[in-house]
């Protein structure tokens, strides 16, 4: 089975530009956990992730200044749709992660069109007995 089969097509996003407020405000609005952060074009910057916004509110002081550049993780491990459930899940064992961004490669760029989370694969899982 691929990757293509079971992730969620489209992406939550957001800008590095984006307050942390605004931020927290569309995972909510959402519900998920994460946000993919891509720059002007709609490449993928980064992914910000509720552990990373609850980092930032132990900055007292100006958590509510800062944006999802200082919450973002710039390194993001991503899946192709082309990818076996098997890799993708392999991918987040050995990595301890709970999602991974699916992206097709335009020359050196990557553009997000899905997310592939273990929600997904226990969803297809339970879809299959």
């Amino acid at each position: 089975m691929l990757v293509a089969e079971v992730m969620h097509p489209g992406v939550y996003a957001c800008q590095p530009g984006t307050p942390v407020t605004e931020v927290a405000r569309r995972m909510v609005d959402h519900d998920v956990s994460a946000l993919v952060v891509t720059d002007d074009q709609g490449y993928l910057a980064g992914v910000v992730t509720r552990t990373d916004l609850i980092t930032l509110r132990t900055f007292e002081d100006y958590w509510a200044e800062l944006t999802a550049e200082h919450a973002m993780v710039r390194q993001v491990l991503t899946v192709s749709p082309q990818a076996t459930v098997r890799q993708a899940c392999n991918l987040m064992v050995e990595n301890r992660i709970h999602r991974l961004v699916v992206v097709e490669k335009e020359e050196a760029c990557l553009r997000p069109v899905g997310v592939v989370s273990q929600t997904d694969i226990v969803r297809n899982m339970a879809a299959a007995a």
